[in-house]
């Protein structure tokens, strides 16, 4: 995340978009901008249980990454993403569709979500929320976007594989016997689906729906020392993570999804 944050500050005056697409190393709880952890996710089975918890500068839910491809798309391209939260957020979400049509699955945007779960403290796939992916009204593709002016990061989670009780302990819902509206992968398609697969019809969607060719981002050894440097000051940082929220001078208090 350190990494998407650096592209979405570094982003040029000229229109420019980086996609990655990328795994994380071990169980991690990420909290949305403005959560209040101790309201979220459940510290100490964290802690016990070898599960990271990290913030993120989006809003949104609480997601829990694991087995599943991370994507993120930043841009300052008015033209090709619209110079609107929900006009950017619906035309990333069709590019996924498209690359989820490749892979042999029916997926479909959904309608706005109920009340109840846009002002609760559920995690982010306990529903569908407007214009996320979903497959028979579950949800497979959790996003949340970020926009200052022209330039926005949106990033979200794909499960591969289904954690649905792991998701339930790490968010206060042990024992609750309502299945949470979320589906994976391997689940949708009836047979295992690894990262490889994934991000590759998930890469050949988006260029075929953005009518683009997608060339490789190579960082310098600037660019690595300022994404460690960031990693460490502020990801890594309990200060950001677990303590009442700081203002951010990079992000004050636009819209998220």
């Amino acid at each position: 995340m350190a990494v998407d944050e650096y592209l979405f500050r570094t982003l040029p005056a000229e229109p420019r978009t980086a996609v990655r697409f990328y795994q994380w190393n071990r169980p991690t709880a990420s909290l949305g901008y403005g959560q209040i952890p101790s309201q979220v996710v459940d510290l100490d089975f964290c802690l016990a249980n070898g599960v990271e918890v990290v913030r993120r500068i989006t809003g949104g839910k609480l997601v829990l990454h694991f087995r599943e491809v991370t994507y993120s798309v930043v841009s300052s391209d008015v033209e090709t993403f619209t110079a609107t939260l929900g006009g950017s957020y619906k035309r990333i979400s069709r590019g996924l569709v498209d690359g989820l049509t490749l892979m042999g699955l029916s997926a479909v945007l959904a309608d706005q979500a109920p009340s109840f779960y846009a002002r609760g403290t559920m995690p982010c796939f306990s529903h569908p929320a407007q214009d996320e992916v979903e497959i028979e009204g579950r949800k497979i593709i959790g996003s949340a976007q970020k926009r200052i002016g022209d330039r926005f990061l949106q990033h979200g989670s794909i499960p591969l594989h289904e954690d649905e009780d792991l998701l339930k302990a790490v968010s206060f819902l042990r024992g609750d016997p309502s299945r949470i509206r979320m589906t994976s992968l391997s689940e949708a398609l009836g047979r295992p689906v690894e990262f490889a697969e994934a991000a590759a019809s998930l890469i050949a969607g988006l260029a075929s729906f953005f009518q683009v060719d997608f060339e490789p981002i190579v960082f310098e050894a600037s660019d690595l020392k300022a994404i460690g440097d960031l990693r460490c000051r502020k990801y890594a940082s309990d200060a950001w993570t677990l303590s009442a929220r700081e203002e951010d001078p990079v992000s004050p208090h636009e819209p998220t999804s």
